[in-house]
């Protein structure tokens, strides 16, 4: 029973996880779900999750108390899990850090690590179509069954690191379309205006379209406004008509 209700909450996660499109998306607030959430489900100490696309770099930890992971990615300055996931874009398999190996390459994340009671760790990265996206580095408590029996929390935690890639992905792939509908739309509106205002004056001079959007685009040259704005001023009726009739009797 308690197995599949773990399941369930695993669903659960990476459904949430992938759930991105939304207006009021946070990176931050979304990653410190993700690091909340590997905390539960990994059985960690604590977690990160850096986010290191360009332009909207992010890092979330969970875990108690919350500044931990930070401190255990500080002390990675001379290397460790995390920045070694991040520089190869691969894996790093658990890790136990009361071996001599780990102390000899991460000697200042090691100290630190075996100082908060940390036994093993372990980080993957976050990738989406080949493009590196960040990582996520697990601490485990100190006792916890050993890297072996830690190699299917690991198959876990690369689950959840790809959901996060999938949730990323989506919400950028979402933000994009709705920057372009949002420009095609302001577009079809000016185009729109800009008609509207060209029936107006065809229609009150009797003379043609061409003629009338000719006159248009003249004052809007003289004058250094943009089209849909002296568009919106005729149909406003606000713009002395003189002055556009001037500027398409006038030369070029």
């Amino acid at each position: 029973m308690r197995d599949r209700i773990s399941e369930l909450r695993l669903a659960h996660v990476l459904v949430e996880t992938t759930d991105t499109l939304d207006d009021d998306f946070d990176p931050e607030r979304y990653l410190d779900r993700v690091a909340g959430h590997c905390v539960e489900l990994l059985d960690a100490s604590a977690t990160a999750v850096i986010f290191d696309a360009p332009g909207t770099p992010a890092l979330a930890t969970g875990g108690h108390p919350r500044d931990l992971a930070l401190g255990l990615l500080g002390a990675q300055q001379s290397g460790g899990p995390c920045v070694e996931s991040l520089g190869t874009g691969r894996l790093v398999a658990p890790v136990r850090l009361t071996a001599a190996e780990p102390a000899r390459s991460w000697p200042e994340f090691t100290a630190l690590a075996r100082r908060h009671g940390i036994g093993v760790t372990y980080a993957v990265p976050l990738r989406q179509r080949g493009a590196l996206l960040g990582a996520l580095n697990v601490f485990v408590p100190e006792g916890s069954r050993g890297p072996h029996a830690t190699n299917g929390e690991l198959s876990l935690a690369q689950a959840i690191a790809d959901a996060t890639s999938v949730g990323l992905h989506n919400h950028r792939a979402y933000t994009e379309y709705r920057t372009l509908a949002t420009q095609l739309q302001a577009a079809l509106t000016s185009r729109v205006r800009i008609e509207q205002a060209k029936g107006i004056l065809a229609e009150r001079w009797h003379t043609g379209m061409d003629e009338a959007f000719e006159a248009l685009r003249r004052y809007a040259r003289r004058e250094r406004l943009v089209m849909d704005v002296v568009a919106t001023e005729v149909i406003k009726g606000s713009l002395d008509d003189a002055s556009l009739r001037g500027s398409w009797s006038g030369s070029s």
